[in-house]
């Protein structure tokens, strides 16, 4: 999809535009306007990351010296200031993927494309990640789209979403709005007994959805609560948390996964397919 929306593909049919672009006949005039953080590994391992994103600002029909200092600016504002020198070759996939953010932005874009930016991130690298596009929205007024697998981190980064499912969009509009339209649910910890106390909650009406030792029992009510607590006393179940549980994105996807008639734990079980 980003690559039609950016030109790189010509599309069979349909149409749109790109800040007033068409992507059918302008993608050359896209691809210099917004921002583009490819999946792939678009980096010359030959280069430093001062090079590389001094290159990707002289494509873009950067001065050289304004290109230079440019990307003496961004790498600093991605965290690669103490390595700008270092070949690329020699990098992380952490620092790897903050050089192709740093090349999007290099000539300040006011829409930055994101494919899968914490691809292969450790825990501390993702955060960065993350911290670092929301940092983007928030001080620099841009706008961020970017797919993902991973419904925690556009949740995190992202207002709006869009899912789409063999080529059609599926689902559209604003999380929140969206997290609102899911059913209310009681979560609770079972620590002991959570089969029993799952089977007497079935047994007497109650739908209830199982991750281990969480159970998120559909909410009808103060009744509901109270029939835990009933269910917890007859079975003996070592119930540590009650709580309302505030649905998200994840939830939202398994709605969707429901509706279509796909099977699914989570979003993680679309990795690796050829239809997502």
């Amino acid at each position: 999809m980003f690559k039609c929306i950016l030109g790189l593909i010509k599309i069979s049919e349909g149409g749109g535009e790109v800040l007033g672009n068409d992507i059918v006949t302008m993608g050359p005039d896209i691809r210099s306007e917004i921002g583009y953080m490819a999946e792939y590994d678009s980096l010359d391992p030959g280069l430093s990351a001062v090079d590389q994103v001094r290159y990707a600002g002289e494509l873009l029909g950067m001065r050289p010296d304004q290109a230079t200092q440019r990307a003496h600016e961004v790498l600093q504002y991605v965290g690669l200031q103490d390595q700008r020198y270092r070949k690329i070759e020699s990098f992380s996939t952490g620092m790897k993927q903050a050089t192709k953010l740093a090349c999007a932005i290099v000539h300040d874009p006011q829409i930055l494309f994101c494919d899968e930016p914490t691809n292969g991130l450790d825990t501390s690298a993702r955060k960065f990640m993350l911290d670092t596009l929301r940092r983007t929205i928030s001080d620099g007024g841009g706008t961020v789209i970017m797919t993902s697998h991973v419904m925690e981190d556009i949740q995190g980064v992202c207002d709006r979403v869009v899912m789409l499912s063999g080529g059609k969009v599926v689902i559209e509009g604003r999380i929140d709005e969206l997290a609102r339209q899911i059913t209310r649910e009681i979560e609770i910890s079972v620590w002991g007994g959570a089969s029993n106390l799952e089977q007497w909650l079935l047994v007497n009406g109650h739908k209830v959805r199982r991750m281990g030792r969480i159970m998120r029992v559909e909410h009808n009510g103060d009744q509901t609560i109270t029939a835990i607590l009933q269910a917890a006393t007859e079975t003996g179940a070592q119930v540590r948390v009650l709580k309302e549980y505030e649905p998200d994105l994840e939830d939202i996807f398994l709605l969707i996964m429901r509706k279509l008639g796909r099977s699914a734990k989570g979003s993680s079980d679309l990795k690796g397919r050829s239809d997502s």
